[in-house]
């Protein structure tokens, strides 16, 4: 029963990297619809995001099993608490590209990004990617240390939002509201997707350690 019930408890990590894996790959997708305008691609991160909420309900249910069945104590309380908390950043992370996706839907064929601001989305981008990257190892090994490097990651994603509001705010903008509104969305899609690879980071300090990190 032991056996199985640590088994159950392995099933979890692997559901919960699988989910970055799912939520990289449709941040990777919904850049690119974004930046190039391509309805296919927006369309396909918006019909897979259903991936991960079936993960997340996988996960949400295993937690709820275990926690009935065998009132989990100490290190094993702490991996289902945790679990159940990262599940609900990365199912939110997921829905973050989604939102990135409808808006290049949204404006097809046309292209929400204007010419001016496309090096900083790439490179939101490509920060979104490298924080899911860690994140997904991060819950593999529970390597504290690789969970605290987030930390520089999420401060260059901030540095990059902050960059897009001057551009916006600027009086050479000449784009228009509807360009500046898209804009502000997807800087703050973008914002709050690093804000939530960063907690998921933090429950893997307290997984590991028992403390918890401040946000």
């Amino acid at each position: 029963m032991r056996d199985a019930y640590h088994e159950e408890l392995d099933t979890l990590t692997d559901r919960l990297v699988e989910m970055t894996r799912l939520v990289r790959s449709a941040m990777s997708r919904a850049t690119t619809a974004l930046l190039d305008s391509d309805l296919h691609l927006a369309e396909s991160v918006i019909s897979q995001d259903e991936e991960v909420n079936r993960l997340y309900a996988e996960v949400e249910t295993s937690i709820y099993e275990v926690m009935a069945t065998q009132q989990p104590v100490a290190v094993d309380l702490r991996t289902v608490i945790s679990a159940l908390r990262m599940a609900a950043d990365l199912e939110r992370m997921g829905d973050l590209a989604e939102h990135i996706a409808k808006i290049a839907r949204l404006r097809h064929p046309d292209s929400a990004i204007p010419p001016s601001l496309r090096d900083t989305i790439v490179e939101m981008g490509q920060i979104a990617e490298r924080l899911i990257t860690k994140t997904g190892t991060c819950i593999a090994t529970r390597d504290v240390e690789l969970s605290k490097e987030l930390e520089s990651d999420d401060d260059a994603m901030d540095k990059l939002h902050r960059r897009l509001f001057r551009v916006l705010l600027s009086p050479d903008w000449k784009y228009g509201v509807e360009a500046a509104i898209d804009i502000t969305l997807a800087g703050r899609y973008y914002e709050r997707y690093a804000d939530h690879a960063v907690r998921v980071a933090h429950d893997v300090v307290y997984l590991v350690t028992g403390s918890r990190q401040e946000s």
